[in-house]
């Protein structure tokens, strides 16, 4: 058992945590923001009203949705987190984590070998009038929220003759919509609903994948012209508590670089959403006979 005595205060993310050594700096610097990298992000974008959301694609993917000043319960298997508390505002979040987005991307170009870089995803995506059938669902190290199974194992479904590399890089990008549309559901499920996705991250640069996701997650993606989004959040959190600003509304909002809308046909969406929740029940199915 840990002795509280030595376990570090919990104080608020735009309090005094100290002063830097002045040895670094010349001067001793105080400290006053300090927040986790996605609360960080969440404040980053001003994400400060209930009901707000935002995703960093990155190596995996992180969904954080403001719930407000009351502790969320999710019946769906999400993560109830503080997204941030200050001297002036608390708010819960609730939060979803896909292990696999950028990760995926690297896999194929470093493990298959089907693409040099990364950027490459987006010129062979387009390419092709539909996904062939070919799902790929990214379990390398098992399916986060809202499956939570460690044990689950990646696979690509529906693979034909006709199926070729290009149909799996798709397919790899694809299932970080398709998740993300997952965690969509889960929060919905919980009685919160998203009317517009905040997107940040290295994969926010892929204008094909960002198109598909708003099309399958059927709302509106935003990305920001300033992509440091969590250094963003830590720098308005020390702001406020330096003074600088006297809340968090009054720090200057991000510039959108680009916004896309849904437009995909629903019965096409619902198609393909219908074949990656079979390729996941696929996925459930093998992990729970290596069970048995």
């Amino acid at each position: 058992r840990v002795p509280r005595q030595i376990l570090p205060n919990i104080a608020k993310c735009d309090a005094h945590f100290g002063d830097s050594d002045p040895t670094h700096f010349g001067r001793a610097i105080p400290i006053h923001g300090m927040a986790g990298d996605q609360q960080a992000a969440l404040v980053g974008h001003g994400c400060l009203k209930p009901g707000m959301a935002k995703a960093t694609y990155g190596t995996g993917t992180f969904l954080v949705m403001n719930m407000g000043e009351r502790v969320p319960h999710s019946a769906s298997r999400l993560l109830a987190t503080v997204g941030y508390e200050t001297r002036q505002s608390l708010a819960y979040a609730l939060e979803g984590s896909i292990f696999s987005a950028g990760a995926t991307m690297q896999w194929l170009r470093d493990g298959l070998k089907l693409i040099k870089a990364s950027p490459e995803s987006e010129a062979i995506s387009s390419s092709l009038q539909d996904n062939g059938g070919v799902y790929l669902v990214p379990a390398f190290a098992g399916l986060g929220a809202p499956q939570w199974r460690a044990d689950a194992r990646g696979a690509i479904v529906g693979l034909t003759r006709d199926s070729t590399s290009a149909h799996v890089v798709r397919a790899g990008l694809e299932a970080v919509a398709y998740q993300t549309r997952d965690l969509l559901d889960a929060l919905k499920a919980d009685g919160a609903s998203v009317q517009s996705l905040l997107i940040d991250g290295g994969m926010t640069g892929n204008a094909w994948a960002m198109q598909f996701l708003a099309d399958i997650c059927e709302v509106e993606v935003a990305c920001p012209e300033f992509q440091e989004v969590t250094a963003l959040g830590a720098a308005k959190l020390a702001a406020l508590g330096s003074g600088r600003i006297k809340s968090l509304k009054d720090a200057p909002a991000a510039k959108t670089r680009a916004r896309w809308a849904p437009k995909m046909p629903s019965g096409v969406r619902e198609k393909l959403r219908a074949g990656w929740s079979a390729a996941v029940a696929g996925v459930l199915a093998t992990a729970d006979a290596a069970r048995n």
